[in-house]
């Protein structure tokens, strides 16, 4: 297995970057007090940032992992880091200026910036799919590691996929657009206007749906959903159950689990309601998904928890005291 810096230098190259941004924002959420669009002028930068740090570190190891099509994945690689480089460019571009950089077509400069950033959304959709495929097309780590990881992966791009609605225009856009003044084409928010009462730093709407939420929960089911299996596999080996068929059974549980999470929360923000206040529907709908996980999570125990069987030599034969 190669290191993640030899496996893909310039991914590792730009994690780091991302990383210093993360520190820059975070200063400059401290010491800056605009705003932008009802959210602290940094805050997008900075969640852009670690998520991007995330991303390219989580894909440079699973480079460092591939043992079939490398220079594919080299390729790919250096296509998602062109990819997203620009769009950070954009982002920070845009806060600087203190305008918008998604949805923003007020201008022509704006309309050329957010039609930028849609390219490169659908370059790192495409990318991701493919990666996607490769891995699932050749050997990794153990099988129930690589099945967390593939897993991950594709449970992800639903979660990037969710990115494509908030670029749809609302009615009331396109309403504006027949009249030539409009200067924002899509939202984030379901039921409200971008920019009101949000959750601190995150800005995850509280008055409405907010596709935000299921498009971060689900693009980072590549690191979670592997690393939940991994804490699982550790809990599983000390109450003594190592049989592969568990481990199997554990990943299934833990990703159908991640899966049925990011759902209710799409459907959550589709249905225009907040994070913070779900209805009887939304929590229905979570308890389906906990009881299942429940009911995987058991069955691993129990069928993989070993079991004492008596030897036939020592069966029936009465007990003897040590000899003195």
């Amino acid at each position: 297995m190669k290191s993640i810096w030899s496996a893909h230098r310039p991914l590792v190259t730009f994690a780091a970057a991302m990383a210093v941004l993360v520190v820059v924002s975070v200063i400059g959420l401290l010491v800056d007090d605009r705003s932008l669009v009802g959210a602290p002028l940094w805050a997008k930068p900075f969640k852009f940032a670690l998520s991007f740090t995330i991303y390219g570190v989580t894909w440079a190891w699973l480079l460092s992992l591939q043992t079939r099509w490398q220079r594919l994945g080299w390729w790919l690689g250096t296509v998602i880091t062109t990819a997203g480089v620009i769009e950070m460019i954009v982002i920070v571009g845009q806060q600087v200026r203190l305008h918008r950089s998604h949805f923003n077509v007020a201008t022509p400069l704006d309309a050329a910036l957010w039609s930028t950033m849609g390219a490169t959304i659908g370059v790192l959709f495409v990318a991701n799919v493919v990666w996607t495929v490769l891995l699932w097309r050749q050997p990794l780590l153990e099988a129930a590691t690589s099945l967390a990881l593939r897993l991950g992966a594709t449970i992800s791009l639903a979660g990037l996929a969710v990115a494509f609605p908030m670029t749809s225009p609302t009615a009331a856009q396109l309403e504006e657009a027949k009249g030539g003044a409009a200067t924002i084409m899509g939202a984030h928010s379901v039921g409200v206007e971008d920019g009101g009462p949000g959750l601190p730093l995150l800005g995850w709407s509280t008055t409405g749906g907010d596709l935000r939420i299921p498009h971060f929960v689900g693009m980072h089911a590549l690191q979670i959903v592997p690393l939940a299996c991994l804490a699982g596999f550790a809990l599983l080996s000390r109450f003594g159950i190592t049989r592969a068929f568990s481990k199997m059974l554990l990943v299934w549980s833990v990703a159908v689990g991640y899966f049925g999470l990011l759902s209710v929360l799409t459907v959550q923000a589709l249905r225009g309601q907040p994070v913070v206040r779900p209805d009887v529907m939304t929590l229905g709908q979570l308890g389906i998904v906990v009881a299942i996980v429940l009911v995987g999570l058991t069955t691993a125990v129990v069928t993989g928890y070993p079991t004492r069987v008596s030897s036939p030599s020592s069966a029936g034969q009465p007990r003897t005291a040590p000899a003195v």
